[in-house]
């Protein structure tokens, strides 16, 4: 639960023990932007997230921005987070990790929505939509960064609105802060239409942003959300279109992976194998190893992940994102060393499977997404990941430039337990973009749906969400 009030003045400098210093540092930062708003309305949370409550934002401040005339920029409402970064300094929430490093996760979050005419306080909903957020910050300990995008599904404010997506980036009046406990920046959430999500997908979402900040009705320069905004980009004006898929030509997609509903089939075994792929994921609990085990592990894996000139392949986050896309900049993960949950892993890490057959499973988003995978990445040299959002299991398709990858041109599919790897040539790749035309038209598909290379021993079908509902499918 959250109640609106006044947030409290300033304490005075004699009160240091009574104001915590990480929440003064960002105060201060937000007076230098409303020296006239000493006193802004704020969402609380009743029961703080370190007392056992379920919201992790301490506070969301409201502003009344005035924008600036001269460029274009309307009226409008910022909103600002306080929990994010570590505000206490006393291992209440975050563990300090120094001055000069990320304060908590490093970011507070904003948001700043167009002011309707008459309106004179501000919405309270994005207070919560930027909770959902922190929640999903909290749990998954993956953190965001500029570029990021959000796939939400459903309008930002609950009502019929085309905006139901979110891109990230830098605020662009407040600057990043230092404190006694670290550094904070602030990213700004903007909502976009599902077109523009689509877009920033296939090619990468600071290209999209962009062309936001040159239409003054879908951000303009300080990409300013409005939810009443009925048209994409591309219908206000058809030529940006064009930019975009230049850009997806030129430079592929900065999108490495996504949260989705899929599954792997090893067709080279009966199903009644246990060690069959299908067994791994049903009700099973990876076991724990020891400190060795582990390190052992973690070191014959990093070898094949150390950073050099060509794409490297990251490794599998088992965290769930409950129901949440948060896709990825590829270079974010660079070893073994960033999961957090590193010290369980499942027992068959240990050893490499290679696959005479297989057949994959995607729902109808992730399905869609094939296209986007081939030509956006394989063909650029990358690799691309589907993670399961109802287990361990993951696909990755790797080209033959990737660094890291246990799947090779000799034996192209290769299992680390539930997580598959399937290396396709640029001559495969063409040929299923030519076989896969139809899923632009996804839509009006009837499922299920299913492709088929026989000589190279591969199926791919795509599947109603039920199938994937039931774990026993």
């Amino acid at each position: 639960m959250e109640e609106l009030r006044p947030s409290g003045a300033p304490l005075p400098q004699a009160f240091p023990t009574l104001f915590p210093p990480g929440l003064h540092a960002i105060y201060s930062e937000c007076r230098r932007l409303y020296p006239e708003q000493a006193n802004p309305l704020q969402v609380t949370a009743i029961v703080k997230y370190w007392l056992g409550g379920p919201d992790p934002l301490d506070y969301v401040s409201m502003y009344r921005s005035l924008g600036n005339p001269a460029l274009d920029v309307p009226e409008h409402w910022h909103y600002v987070s306080f929990g994010l970064s570590d505000l206490y300094g006393d291992n209440r929430v975050h563990e300090y990790t120094g001055i000069d490093g990320p304060s908590g996760f490093g970011f507070e979050l904003t948001f700043r929505l167009k002011r309707e005419a008459g309106e004179s306080a501000p919405p309270t909903w994005p207070a919560e939509l930027m909770q959902g957020l922190a929640r999903y910050v909290f749990q998954s300990e993956n953190t965001f960064c500029s570029g990021d995008h959000v796939s939400w599904h459903s309008p930002l404010d609950n009502s019929e609105s085309r905006i139901q997506h979110m891109l990230l980036t830098e605020d662009p009046q407040l600057q990043p802060v230092k404190t006694p406990f670290g550094v904070v920046s602030f990213l700004q959430i903007v909502g976009v239409c599902t077109e523009e999500l689509h877009a920033a997908q296939q090619w990468n979402g600071q290209g999209i942003l962009e062309i936001l900040r040159t239409v003054p009705v879908a951000g303009g320069p300080w990409l300013i959300t409005d939810m009443r905004r009925g048209e994409t980009i591309f219908e206000i004006d058809p030529h940006l279109q064009e930019r975009v898929d230049k850009g997806i030509e030129m430079e592929g997609s900065n999108l490495s992976g996504v949260s989705a509903k899929c599954a792997w089939d090893d067709l080279s075994r009966p199903p009644e194998d246990e060690d069959d792929s299908r067994s791994i994921c049903i009700g099973t609990q990876p076991r724990r190893l020891s400190g060795k085990d582990t390190e052992q592990i973690r070191e014959a894996l990093r070898r094949g992940l150390e950073i050099n000139s060509k794409p490297i392949l990251p490794p599998i986050s088992s965290q769930r994102q409950n129901g949440m896309n948060h896709d990825r900049v590829p270079s974010r993960k660079d070893s073994l060393e960033s999961e957090s949950s590193a010290a369980i892993i499942p027992h068959e890490l240990v050893r490499t499977r290679q696959l005479e057959s297989v057949h994959l499973k995607f729902n109808q988003e992730s399905g869609a997404l094939i296209p986007l995978c081939l030509k956006g990445r394989l063909l650029h040299g990358r690799h691309f990941t589907y993670k399961s959002i109802t287990g361990d299991t993951a696909i990755t398709f790797v080209s033959t430039g990737v660094e890291g990858a246990f799947a090779t041109e000799e034996h192209p599919y290769a299992a680390h337990g539930p997580w598959l790897q399937i290396l396709l040539t640029e001559e495969l790749v063409d040929k299923m973009l030519e076989d896969l035309e139809d899923l632009s038209s996804l839509e009006e598909m009837k499922l299920p749906k299913e492709y088929s290379w026989p000589e190279k021993k591969l199926k791919i079908s795509i599947l109603p969400n039920t199938v994937f509902d039931n774990p026993l499918n």
